[in-house]
C-alpha cells in the first residue's frame, strides 16, 4: 500500500480508497458440526485437512464460504462450494452482501492464522479472534476484478502443477 487506504498497485478504473473492516462485519463466522449421525451421499463433507467423505445433508445448500480451521490447521483456509458440511473444527465463513467469494478468500489466505493462535497444545482459533482480525477492503465491483484475477492465476499455477508432476515422472521413467 502506498498509503493507508490506496493500494500501490490497481486495476485500471478504479480510484476509491480502501476501507478499513472486520472481518466479522464481512463475513459471518459458523460453526461444523459432527456429521456421524448422518447417512452417506453426494454432499462433501470438510474438515481442516480437507475432503473428507460425503453425506446426505447440508449445513449449507445455497451459500458458499471459506473454511478456517477452528482446531489443528488453523492457517490453511480455502473455500467451500455449497452444498457442504464441516465438521466441527472447521468453522465456514460466508460472506456477507456486497463481499465478494473469491475475494475474501485472498483476504483469509494473507492473514497470518499462527500468530493468532489461542492455545499452548493444539493450534485453535476463535469466532472472536476471527471477527475482529481487521483487514481492507475496496468496493465491491473492485472485489469482483480482483477476486476473479486470482483465480485465474491460481488456475493456471494448478495447471503447470500438473503439467511439472508429469513431466517429472517422465523424467523418472526415463531414468
Amino acid at each position: 500500500m502506498t498509503d493507508k487506504t490506496m493500494p500501490a498497485l490497481r486495476f485500471r478504473g478504479f480510484y476509491d480508497a480502501w476501507e478499513q473492516r472486520k472481518l466479522g462485519e464481512i463475513v459471518e463466522i459458523k460453526s461444523g458440526k459432527d456429521y456421524k449421525h448422518l447417512n452417506k451421499g453426494k454432499i462433501p463433507v470438510y474438515g481442516t485437512g480437507g475432503y473428507m467423505l460425503s453425506v446426505d445433508s447440508a449445513l449449507s445448500y445455497h451459500s458458499d464460504a471459506i473454511g478456517i480451521g477452528r482446531k489443528g490447521t488453523i492457517d490453511k483456509p480455502y473455500v467451500l462450494y455449497a452444498p457442504f458440511w464441516t465438521v466441527d473444527t472447521l468453522f465456514y465463513s460466508i460472506p456477507r452482501q456486497n463481499y465478494e467469494l473469491d475475494f475474501v478468500n485472498y483476504i483469509f489466505q494473507q492473514v497470518h492464522w499462527k500468530q493468532l493462535d489461542e492455545s499452548t497444545g493444539v493450534p485453535s482459533l476463535s469466532k472472536l479472534t476471527i471477527s475482529n482480525v481487521s483487514v481492507k477492503v475496496s468496493k465491491f465491483s473492485e472485489q469482483q476484478k480482483i477476486g476473479s484475477f486470482f483465480k485465474q492465476l491460481d488456475n493456471i499455477i494448478t495447471q503447470n502443477g500438473r503439467k511439472v508432476d508429469l513431466l517429472k515422472q517422465l523424467k523418472q521413467a526415463y531414468l
